[in-house]
């Protein structure tokens, strides 16, 4: 018992080691983060967007002007002639705009200013203007009406150089060590055709990814890390010069170079990632947002227009399908890139930051670490499916903790990593107890088949028979079977030898009770005991058992004639079998119990067993097993036998063989013969009759039985009991009829 309880507590212990190792590998993983776990992150932070998206605020100062497809079709295509451009920067100033912010590149001259159109050799002799305009440049004219007013020009990322630098406007002011030195570093700037890089009032970056990033946008960089400095984006920037702030201040870590902690800028503070990116908190698409810019162009004193852009930073971008602006969202929409400028500018404005800090990811390793606990914890002294169950629970406190902490403090707290991570260590864990539990109970059946008979086995595992403590009472047959001369043998060999000879005699005639669908009930020295017809119905268990016994019988000559005999005297078995009603189930303790059988049907058996030395014959079973197998098998009638403990005498039978001896012409001879010696004994006729009989059924019995020629030997001296019971008549009748005799 000691020895099974630390079996099962090494067990225990191995089975949490690997569950501690699947969770260090994990911890590893995590802290690698490869791909397929930083988009599993992202997407559920999508979900969650998706689930709960920023409420759109009309009264908040952001709007776009649209260059839209009406508006193309109204003022022609792209790129429109600067002067156009500059009639739009007046009439939205004259509106009031807080400032004016261009989605847009201006990287070369403008193509219609009529110095360039002069130059043009395509229209040398064709294009005439007048002396005054010849010198014309519709930048230079750009450019005086941004001055005017609170103008902010676009520039991109680029890998190439061309062109003057593009310095920036704002001025960065650092606290921390260096945050601005692990900004998202950007090659080279777009340049901006002069004078139009001089006559604005601010430069930002229009880019809303890194350079090449492609796919959803879920974070758009508040400063960039430029080759003249820091550039701030264009949203940032357009926030700068409606506040008219000299400066942008970029706050760092204290203790660490290179970690951006926020941005401030007047009263806004937002939270930043360490590199200088802030998460969008989107909402869907709003047509309240935009302007056309056919309607800023043509009605520039309408007093509603007015009230839409007065004091509203405005942006002017397009949404027209051929100007290729258009990026998807967290939401799932695709909108313009000057959208996601505006809803950055809206959640400043509405303080509705997302943020993701490194002790939100260190929760989050906790969360897993501590999924991982639970489910090891559970598994090991409960099961898989309590773990699950329990893993299930914890699993969905940490869910419902990721939304409470997403709805009420804008907290981005990543659950797919603890859930899948704790998914996959329950799997592998359920997998390593699967494997184990099916090793044991391989190693279980393995020792289980040497008492029950394979296919019952395969019976029990799908009937799923339970063991419990108690029984039932059936029907069952019992067999007792003892080694003759054990004591002479046991002082010939060691106990060493004698362990083996037995265990290879055993194997061999317990393979005999499993052939019959047996189920060895337990080894008693030099005895064994098995039944039938439990722990699953076993149709004619009667008849099997008395073939089991033929079958051992067969089974000890092969064993005698072996090496393992040689040089020794013969073993000889006795064999006694009874049906019966008997208790059969699970009898002990409730800590340790066996499967057996108890009832009266047990000790008949172990009495017959013990009365084939006064027989004289090495098979004998009861009057129920002959009655239920007379049929099937060869028996002959052995008298009345006094069983220690009964108070009325039994009749026993001898087995002699199976159903082809029994129609052999041989056996009913023999049958016949038999059938006349117990009638001559109940006749009372003289010993020397009697031993006349005797002798004649011997000699019939070389050819059929010689195993029985002692039995005849002895009949002369235990005449007696075929005469000892009012019931012999009966039986004798039934043994004629078993051997087709007029009855006498």
């Amino acid at each position: 018992m000691r020895l099974k309880s630390k079996e099962r507590t090494g067990r225990r212990r191995a089975f949490r080691l690997v569950g501690l190792g699947l969770i260090l590998f994990g911890c590893f993983i995590r802290i690698m983060d490869p791909y397929p776990v930083r988009m599993s992150r992202m997407i559920y932070f999508d979900l969650l967007q998706r689930m709960s998206p920023r409420e759109y605020t009309p009264d908040l100062p952001v709007r776009v002007v649209d260059i839209d497809e009406e508006s193309l079709a109204k003022w022609g295509q792209w790129p429109w002639p600067r002067t156009l451009l500059a009639q739009m920067v007046q009439n939205l100033g004259e509106n009031g705009a807080a400032a004016i912010a261009f989605d847009m590149l201006f990287v070369e001259p403008d193509r219609y200013s009529p110095a360039r159109l002069l130059n043009d050799p395509a229209l040398d002799g064709v294009l005439t203007v007048e002396r005054h305009a010849q010198k014309v440049d519709y930048d230079v004219l750009f450019g005086l009406e941004a001055a005017n007013w609170p103008v902010v020009m676009g520039t991109a990322a680029r890998i190439s150089q061309e062109g003057s630098n593009v310095a920036p406007k704002a001025g960065i002011i650092e606290i921390g060590e260096a945050p601005t030195s692990g900004l998202i570093s950007v090659p080279h700037w777009t340049p901006i055709a002069p004078p139009l890089d001089r006559s604005a009032a601010g430069i930002g970056g229009v880019n809303v990814s890194p350079l090449g990033g492609t796919g959803i946008i879920r974070r758009v960089p508040v400063l960039w890390g430029g080759p003249n400095g820091p550039m701030p984006g264009l949203g940032i920037e357009a926030l700068r010069v409606a506040l008219d702030a000299p400066f942008i201040l970029a706050e760092g870590s204290a203790d660490e170079e290179g970690i951006m902690l926020a941005v401030e800028l007047g009263d806004f503070r937002l939270p930043t990632t360490e590199n200088g990116e802030v998460w969008v908190r989107y909402r869907h698409d709003q047509p309240d947002l935009y302007l056309s810019a056919d309607r800023v162009m043509q009605t520039p004193g309408d007093p509603a227009l007015r009230a839409e852009i007065e004091g509203r930073i405005i942006l002017v971008g397009t949404s027209a399908a051929g100007l290729f602006d258009m990026h998807q969202t967290a939401l799932g929409e695709s909108v313009p890139g000057v959208s996601i400028h505006a809803q950055l500018l809206e959640q400043i404005f509405t303080g509705e930051m997302l943020n993701r800090s490194d002790v939100t990811a260190a929760l989050e390793l906790v969360s897993f670490v501590l999924l991982g606990l639970i489910v090891i914890a559970v598994m090991s002294s409960f099961g898989a499916v309590a773990s699950f169950v329990a893993g299930g629970v914890a699993a969905a406190a940490v869910l419902g903790t990721s939304w409470l902490a997403f709805q009420n403090q804008l907290t981005l707290f990543d659950v797919t990593f603890p859930l899948l991570g704790g998914m996959a260590n329950f799997g592998l864990l359920a997998g390593y107890l699967f494997v184990t539990t099916e090793r044991e109970k391989r190693e279980i059946r393995q020792v289980f088949s040497h008492y029950v008979a394979p296919e019952i086995l395969d019976e029990m595992e799908v009937s799923g028979h339970r063991l419990q403590l108690g029984g039932e009472t059936q029907e069952i047959t019992v067999m007792f079977s003892d080694i003759r001369g054990f004591t002479p043998l046991s002082e010939s060999v060691s106990a060493t030898d004698l362990v083996a000879l037995l265990n290879e005699l055993f194997s061999q005639v317990g393979d005999q009770i499993l052939h019959e669908r047996g189920t060895i009930d337990k080894f008693i020295g030099d005895a064994v005991m098995a039944f039938w017809n439990a722990p699953l119905p076993v149709e004619d268990h009667p008849c099997r058992a008395a073939h089991s016994a033929l079958l051992m019988r067969q089974a000890l000559i092969r064993f005698n004639a072996s090496d393992v005999m040689k040089g020794r005297p013969p073993i000889a078995l006795a064999t006694g079998c009874a049906t019966g009603l008997a208790c059969v189930g699970n009898i002990g303790s409730r800590s340790r119990f066996n499967y057996t059988v108890i009832g009266d049907v047990v000790n008949v058996a172990a009495r017959i067993e013990q009365s084939c030395r006064h027989v004289e014959y090495d098979i004998l079973v009861s009057s129920s097993v002959y009655k239920a197998a007379r049929q099937d098998l060869a028996m002959l009638e052995a008298g009345f036998v006094d069983l220690k403990g009964k108070s009325e005498l039994e009749a026993v039978f001898l087995l002699v063989g199976n159903t082809t001896l029994r129609t052999s012409p041989g056996f009913m001879e023999l049958a016949a013969a038999h059938g006349d010696m117990i009638a001559a004994i109940r006749q009372r006729q003289s010993y020397v009759q009697i031993k006349k009989h005797c002798n004649l059924c011997a000699t019939l019995a070389t050819e059929v039985e010689p195993g029985l020629r002692p039995f005849y030997q002895a009949v002369p001296g235990r005449a007696a009991d075929f005469r000892s019971d009012v019931q012999s008549d009966q039986i004798m009748f039934s043994h004629r009829a078993q051997a087709n005799l007029p009855s006498a």
